[in-house]
């Protein structure tokens, strides 16, 4: 970058690493720390470096933690019979957040995709299967995302569910507020085909 340094370089080097954020928001994420927010670096470097020594994995629903067994685990108030799993720790928050669900919890840390040479092996399947086989399991959801490979992972998760669990597909379909004729005709078809019974 023409008029930088080399430190600012590597700044925005490193940000443009990060999902989401481009050549232009790396820099002005950078000059912002630099020149507006220069008492924030020592703490987000801090807060970086202890996140880095201190989180880690769940032993029980592969969830980001830092203990043995997350929050969510170690609660016993959680529903054991119902496991939800999810592709990221991302979607395991945005499904806690909407206060609909009460079960427990499995993180897959990705999705099959074999283009990216993302093969089963990267899902943590050998913790799953233990999960699988825990009694009092009664349902499993599969909510990976709606897309080719969301759907490849949910029938690839969904073929090593024991027999006698009831494995359910998250709704997918019609936005609240969404109207009809302004939907794609692959989001509308699901929702129709996914329809479910009005309850009185």
């Amino acid at each position: 970058m023409a008029g930088s340094t080399p430190s600012l370089d590597k700044i925005v080097g490193l940000l443009r690493r990060l999902p989401g954020i481009g050549p232009r928001s790396a820099q002005r994420i950078a000059l912002d720390l630099l020149l507006r927010k220069r008492e924030l670096m020592p703490q987000l470097a801090l807060a970086l470096q202890q996140a880095h020594q201190a989180i880690r994995h769940c032993g029980r629903c592969n969830n980001l933690c830092e203990d043995a067994l997350c929050g969510l685990c170690s609660n016993g108030r959680r529903d054991h019979s119902i496991l939800c799993i999810v592709e990221s720790p991302a979607d395991l928050l945005a499904i806690e957040d909407s206060g609909a669900y009460q079960g427990e919890y499995f993180v897959l840390m990705g999705h099959l995709s074999p283009l990216d040479g993302i093969g089963p092996d990267a899902l943590h399947l050998d913790l799953l299967e233990k999960r699988l086989a825990e009694e009092g399991l009664q349902e499993v959801i599969l909510a990976t995302n709606s897309t080719l490979e969301g759907e490849a992972t949910a029938q690839f998760v969904a073929a090593l569910v024991p027999e006698g669990l009831r494995v359910t597909r998250i709704a997918r379909g019609i936005p609240m507020g969404g109207e009809l004729e302004y939907l794609d005709r692959s989001t509308l078809g699901r929702a129709v085909q996914g329809r479910a019974a009005l309850e009185p």
